[in-house]
């Protein structure tokens, strides 16, 4: 069965996308020297970082809304779900030669592979989504205080827990992307696919999309979303590994 593919969405993944290379470009050009950034403390790159994950993950649980919409049946999914898992693998084992001290083993990738099980599962508890998703947002800054008053939850900082997102503490890792609040994210995304496809359907259609080619050329790259994820930032470190060997 052919499922049907919404300009609009690929577009808003697409925004992403730029978004990401742009910030990534930053972030490459500061490991190599030619800027001078703290992208682990300054508001101006972690707001940043906020933005472009809470985008991708947003237009996931539109994506899983459309699935659901469309009668997607589980082997479909299951095949893509394993190319996620597998790419979040490719990047850990990268990220390890880059990063060994702080290489990534749970970052956007791996997040969207739990996530995605987990959204795909209740995707038909309707309005609970948003209160879920509100709740998983609000643990996030609970979290902190659950800590100070109960130290016997300090094990939740380590690696084996940290994935859940109930830390008092960021791990050192390059990448990290948790359950809490993400899922909440993607919760949200799903809730806001359902509604907009049975109360306003016209919004993910063509007629909702300027005629201009950027916009055509967005929803290209967001079909493509995860191949160039891989690729991206492998490209943009070669380039500045060359031109700093030619220097």
């Amino acid at each position: 069965m052919s499922f049907r593919r919404f300009d609009s969405l690929d577009a808003l993944r697409g925004m992403a996308i730029v978004w990401m290379t742009a910030y990534h470009f930053c972030f490459d050009l500061n490991h190599f020297g030619y800027l001078q950034q703290n992208f682990y403390a300054d508001p101006v790159w972690t707001w940043q970082r906020t933005a472009i994950v809470s985008l991708f993950l947003f237009t996931a649980g539109l994506g899983q809304a459309v699935a659901v919409h469309q009668h997607q049946r589980w082997p479909r999914f299951w095949r893509r779900w394993a190319q996620v898992a597998g790419s979040a693998l490719l990047v850990s084992a990268g990220s390890c030669v880059m990063y060994p001290q702080s290489f990534i083993y749970f970052g956007v990738l791996h997040g969207l592979a739990v996530m995605l099980l987990i959204v795909r599962l209740s995707a038909g508890w309707g309005r609970w989504l948003w209160l879920l998703g509100g709740a998983a947002i609000a643990l996030k800054f609970l979290a902190a205080s659950a800590h100070a008053a109960w130290p016997a939850i300090d094990f939740l900082n380590q690696n084996l827990w940290n994935w859940l997102g109930l830390i008092s503490r960021k791990p050192i890792t390059e990448d990290y992307v948790p359950l809490i609040p993400w899922l909440g994210v993607m919760w949200w995304g799903m809730a806001s696919g359902r509604w907009v496809l049975r109360q306003r359907p016209h919004w993910l259609g063509l007629q909702a999309l300027p005629a201009v080619p950027l916009v055509k050329v967005l929803a290209g790259l967001g079909r493509w979303s995860l191949s160039y994820y891989l690729l991206h930032q492998p490209v943009l470190i070669g380039v500045l590994m060359a031109i700093s060997a030619l220097k």
